[in-house]
């Protein structure tokens, strides 16, 4: 698990605790504020806290869904837009990072509020420019809150932009550009700012930190890193948008496969090209693999309910060729049901023989095992005993209800939020509570991940000082258990967390 959450954590502290929401720190910093003045303000208002770190990514997570029903039922219809909608609700990582205090979630928002603008810019054409005016703001405040990285949507939004111009004439509309200063505004002010205190270094910082991650081929994720990340982290939702894709390609919608088609293509290529390729980079991508995945659903949802349907499409050499697809629904029922066979079976050894931490992961593979048995019942019902009842509206929801009963499961287990345990554990130990709730703790050259938390998790901070010896008599610091036992200072070790030591300097 990236540390990334906990750096944003006690960064947004050290600007809230000091009231400087500018540059709480000594030199320029590499990234534009926005995200810290989120947790910041959710401190301001709820107290520090976990929960108040993960409450805009929470907020902006739901309204993401909202907004993605709103684009859906503009491209496809309300059914497929809902659906859409639901299938993004249950995507993991979406669900993952809609409970990290990070900026992904806020800047999707913003990214798929543009794009829901410029659709309805085009479609009441009264009202247009206000619309105009909202998305190019989307732009300018998602600058603020992902630096550089906004720029990435923006080109993926060039096939309908450009493409579709004559119909919408979004380009050569000034609302659009004046929308994008005044989104500009807030970072203009903070970049003045900061350049007051630190010169020119504060626009080199943010380009540098690009140029870094331009360059850095971080944990030598090669260039199909996307293909088998998404496609694993996203099943079987990824699965069903390649169908999804097929249709909407054979059969395109007017005007809208730029958006549909074009960005998804074109941010996928530009991550791909980009040299630092990580999980939460491809964020973006997952509302529109919701989308694409609700068109192949309710394709499937279509012949299962018109079993003896066929369809008709010419191959390369353009011959006829009759494709029966009545097979579909069923075969993967049954795919299905043998997964969900061999999960429950998986889970029940699991929940039988395992360790208290093994018994977690079998009840998450009962709760998606159970809930995957839904397809071939359902398919069985309506086919083999004739109960037409059984629409694909319960099939579709046999999609759904495993995936969300599954996440439940795991987010009331911790999965989902609780990612270091044994921190937690150690600071509430009664001991270790009393020291940290009644005394500042200094820092003697503490780092890595486990120094991020402590960071986020000492209530009073310190000194930080380079050596024990440089502190004064009965006072406590975080120290490395290695410098400690190296340490010719007096001290007594109040209790330990991975390689790190909470000690008290003796006289």
């Amino acid at each position: 698990m990236a540390h990334d959450e906990g750096l944003y954590a006690w960064r947004s502290r050290r600007m809230f605790e000091s009231g400087d929401w500018i540059n709480p720190w000594s030199e320029p910093h590499h990234k534009t504020p926005g995200p810290y003045w989120l947790i910041a303000t959710s401190y301001n208002l709820f107290g520090i806290s976990e929960t108040s770190v993960r409450l805009p990514s929470m907020v902006f997570g739901v309204l993401s869904v909202l907004i993605l029903y709103e684009v859906g039922k503009i491209l496809l219809g309300k059914k497929v837009g809902w659906l859409a909608a639901a299938i993004l609700s249950v995507e993991f990582l979406w669900l993952q990072y809609c409970r990290l205090g990070t900026p992904d979630v806020p800047m999707i928002f913003l990214v798929l509020l543009a794009i829901w603008s410029l659709l309805k810019a085009e479609l009441h054409s009264k009202y247009g420019n206000f619309y105009r005016f909202i998305a190019g703001a989307c732009f300018g405040l998602g600058f603020l809150v992902r630096s550089f990285m906004v720029f990435l949507p923006a080109i993926a939004l060039f096939p309908y932009l450009i493409g579709e111009y004559r119909h919408h004439r979004h380009l050569t509309n000034p609302m659009l550009y004046l929308g994008f200063i005044v989104g500009l505004i807030p970072t203009f002010v903070w970049l003045w700012l900061s350049f007051l205190r630190f010169g020119n270094d504060s626009g080199a910082e943010l380009l540098n930190f690009v140029f870094r991650l331009g360059s850095n081929d971080r944990r030598d994720h090669g260039i199909f890193f996307y293909v088998w990340n998404v496609s694993i982290k996203a099943f079987p939702w990824f699965f069903f948008s390649l169908l999804g894709l097929f249709l909407a390609y054979r059969r395109p919608l007017p005007r809208y496969n730029s958006i549909l088609i074009g960005f998804p293509l074109v941010l996928f290529v530009e991550l791909s090209l980009f040299s630092t390729r990580l999980s939460h980079y491809s964020l973006l991508l997952y509302p529109f693999i919701a989308l694409l995945a609700a068109v192949g659903l309710d394709w499937l949802g279509w012949v299962y309910d018109t079993k003896f349907k066929s369809f008709e499409m010419k191959d390369a050499e353009n011959l006829s060729a009759t494709f029966s697809v009545s097979s579909y629904p069923r075969v993967l029922s049954y795919i299905f049901g043998v997964l969900a066979v061999l999960l429950l079976l998986a889970g029940a050894i699991a929940l039988t023989l395992g360790s208290g931490e093994i018994r977690k992961y079998a009840i998450l593979a009962l709760a998606l095992g159970g809930g995957w048995l839904i397809l071939p019942v359902v398919w069985i019902c309506r086919y083999r005993f004739g109960k037409q009842s059984f629409t694909s509206s319960y099939w579709l929801a046999g999609w759904l209800i495993p995936a969300w009963l599954t996440l439940a499961v795991a987010g009331s287990y911790g999965f989902l939020s609780d990612y270091n345990p044994d921190v937690r554990t150690f600071l509430a130990q009664p001991a270790i509570a009393q020291v940290l709730q009644h005394y500042p703790i200094h820092f003697v050259q503490v780092g890595g991940k486990t120094g991020v938390l402590l960071n986020f998790y000492t209530p009073y901070i310190g000194k930080r000082v380079d050596k024990i010896s440089e502190l004064p008599t009965s006072s406590y610091a975080w120290i490395s258990a290695k410098q400690a036992s190296e340490s010719t200072t007096p001290h007594q070790v109040l209790g330990k967390i991975q390689q790190y030591q909470l000690v008290q300097v003796l006289p």
